[in-house]
């Protein structure tokens, strides 16, 4: 099953009262991607042209703020009958989660809502649209100025220098998402996603299995 690409748009509200299925798990809602409008918008300009580009800036940034957080979205449709993962495709090549690095100072939530209404709504601020931010599903950290990240800290690393946090997103059953001309919002089948580090790499292939605790409600609109 191939991916869907798209546009987009939205921002949120920290809603925790979530339903549980028969075995206990939550239950996380889930809707037609048919249900969502997609357009597009101006571009946005990437800081890192090169991987050596951004080490060097991820090392200036250390040393003026220290430990680099990072805040990320696992957002879920439906398409087929089968939960889909949103994702945004950079220059046509990398995939990524949409969020980004957190503010000096930001909180978690509040700096996703911000990335998010960036990198998917019409308007940079967001008050057009709500984004529903629930639990931190995942955390993973980067031990050294190096590519790799790992889903533990090792106790070697006295000085990590990222940590990604996933939080999962709840749409609601409509929502306008605009993405910036240079990306695209793909959906992408669970199934394709799962442990397929080559493709998506290991944050975004590792996704599956932190949803394995949900239990995944397709409603038919």
């Amino acid at each position: 099953m191939g991916d869907v690409h798209m546009g987009v748009e939205a921002e949120a509200e920290t809603i925790n009262d979530h339903s549980s299925s028969d075995d206990g798990r939550k239950r996380v809602d889930i809707y037609p991607l048919s249900c969502y409008y997609f357009g597009s918008k101006e571009a946005i300009v990437f800081k890192d042209e090169t991987l050596y580009d951004r080490i060097n800036r991820m090392k200036s940034n250390y040393a003026a703020f220290g430990l680099r957080t990072s805040v990320e979205a696992v957002i879920l449709v439906e398409l087929f009958k089968h939960p889909h993962l949103l994702l945004l495709q950079v220059r046509n090549s990398f995939f990524k989660l949409p969020g980004g690095r957190l503010r000096p100072g930001e909180s978690d939530i509040v700096g996703l809502k911000r990335k998010l209404s960036r990198k998917l709504s019409a308007t940079e601020d967001g008050y057009e649209t709500e984004w529903e931010v629930g639990e931190c599903l995942g955390m993973w950290w980067r031990h050294d100025f190096e590519t790799l990240m790992y889903p533990y800290l090792s106790h070697n690393a006295k000085k990590p220098k990222e940590c990604t946090k996933l939080f999962l997103v709840r749409l609601p059953e409509s929502r306008k998402f605009i993405v910036p001309k240079n990306m695209k919002l793909l959906a992408v089948p669970l199934r394709q996603v799962h442990e397929n580090g080559k493709t998506y790499g290991p944050i975004i292939s590792g996704v599956p299995q932190l949803l394995s605790k949900f239990s995944i409600n397709i409603v038919d609109i």
